[in-house]
């Protein structure tokens, strides 16, 4: 390793602009990681139709297959990242993953086509973990949610990426073209973060010069199961991540069955509503939080709570309306407001962990959090689809998404309880 590739303990500083530049490359990686995982969504239609399966085929397809080994994955690469070199993992796996995706389209069967997206799970598994290490080491605690909330606009701009250019490809071309097509940029960006992106010495932000042994696996899950408030914030997020993938995967369909819009257009509104209101809703989400938790830390719960609460007849709006305009009104507002825990979410996780278990307590996050929202969600809604397609027909799918959206109800009560708890965690971790 040479002397340009890391940040020298002894010089335990990195300027504000160039955080602000690993920030902006680790959320382009997040940007890539999205439009390969999202473009699977606008395509369901005619891959299904190809192939010759159902819809709880395609959900297990966008759902279980990327989830589950993506998930699985998780974990030791995140073991891997608390010791070694975070940006070079996540070059290797942003390599993985956009060659997977470039393999996707030149798939023949469905078996061969779900073979390809595990090994798109397994190349996403190095992408936030390392990252989230990195960003809490190139940013303070009170920044860090902001940069937090700016990373997770990875996920809407990657998604409208998807949506927008997917809707022209499949208009104009084939979907085995788009993947091959979208597959492509990841390749440049991997070499981006290996030559560009230098390794921080962990703590770097907290000022921290003296070095920190790695805890083991079971000393992460001891430390974390024992706060009671991570327990309420992974499972509310679970909750919350059903409806957002389920809506993430089958949205496109869903202007495309009840309302009969072009892909096209149904691929510009999505983006809209996904790039812009996903977006929005981060950074408010962040910003609010590094704003309120300075007065109460139980706030980066609490804000949640409320407006998780808030956004939920916004959804009901959103699938019962039977005018498109209508609908994709109150889809923005919800899609804001359900997306301002993110941030929370992930900026908490940290930030209750300790400085050799970050990338860990990442994976850890993600994996019950994809397995249930990014697995059980699409897959859900794909079966819910044809359990009610006897007495809904092509509208299945309204009432499929309305119940993944109530499952917002409970998320937003195991929020609140978390937030009572956050005072008691944090004061354990600074004696621990």
């Amino acid at each position: 390793m040479t002397e340009q590739d890391t940040i020298s303990p002894g010089n335990n500083k990195a300027s504000d602009g160039y955080s602000n530049y690993v920030l902006w490359v680790l959320f382009a990686v997040y940007v890539i990681n999205f439009i390969d995982r999202q473009v699977l969504s606008v395509f369901i239609g005619p891959i299904k139709e190809e192939f010759g399966v159902s819809d709880t085929h395609m959900g297990l397809l966008v759902g279980f297959a990327f989830a589950l080994f993506y998930t699985i994955a998780g974990i030791p690469i995140a073991r891997w990242a608390d010791r070694g070199n975070r940006r070079t993992i996540i070059a290797i796996g942003l390599t993985v993953w956009s060659a997977m995706t470039v393999a996707t389209g030149l798939t023949r069967n469905f078996a061969q086509m779900a073979l390809a997206r595990v090994g798109v799970g397994v190349g996403e598994a190095a992408g936030s973990p390392p990252a989230h290490s990195l960003i809490s080491d190139y940013f303070p605690p009170e920044r860090r949610a902001r940069a937090m909330g700016i990373y997770s606009w990875g996920v809407y701009v990657g998604s409208a990426i998807a949506y927008l250019g997917g809707g022209y490809l499949r208009a104009n071309f084939d979907w085995r073209t788009a993947f091959i097509i979208l597959g492509l940029p990841g390749l440049v960006m991997a070499v981006v973060v290996r030559l560009t992106v230098r390794e921080p010495p962990r703590g770097m932000s907290e000022n921290v010069t003296a070095p920190v042994e790695p805890t083991t696996l079971r000393e992460t899950l001891s430390y974390l199961l024992g706060c009671r408030s991570w327990l309420y914030l992974v499972a509310g997020s679970s909750l919350l991540s059903i409806t957002g993938y389920g809506v993430l995967m089958w949205g496109y369909e869903f202007f495309g069955r009840v309302h009969g819009m072009a892909p096209v257009e149904i691929g510009v509104w999505m983006a809209v509503v996904v790039g812009l209101g996903g977006s929005a809703g981060a950074y408010a989400g962040g910003y609010l939080c590094d704003r309120l938790s300075r007065v109460d830390v139980a706030w980066y719960m609490r804000l949640p709570a409320i407006v998780t609460l808030v956004s939920l007849p916004f959804a009901a709006l959103f699938l019962l309306s039977d005018a498109p305009g209508e609908a994709i009104a109150f889809f923005f507002v919800f899609y804001v407001l359900s997306n301002m825990y993110v941030p929370a979410m992930h900026t908490l996780n940290q930030n209750l962990a300790h400085l050799r278990m970050r990338a860990t307590a990442a994976a850890i996050l993600l994996f019950v959090v994809n397995l249930v929202g990014a697995g059980a969600g699409p897959s859900l809604v794909g079966f819910l689809n044809d359990s009610f397609a006897p007495a809904y027909g092509q509208l299945a799918i309204r009432w499929s998404l309305l119940t993944v959206a109530s499952t917002g109800l409970l998320g937003a009560l195991l929020f609140y309880l978390s937030s009572r708890h956050l005072a008691g965690d944090f004061a354990r971790r600074d004696t621990d």
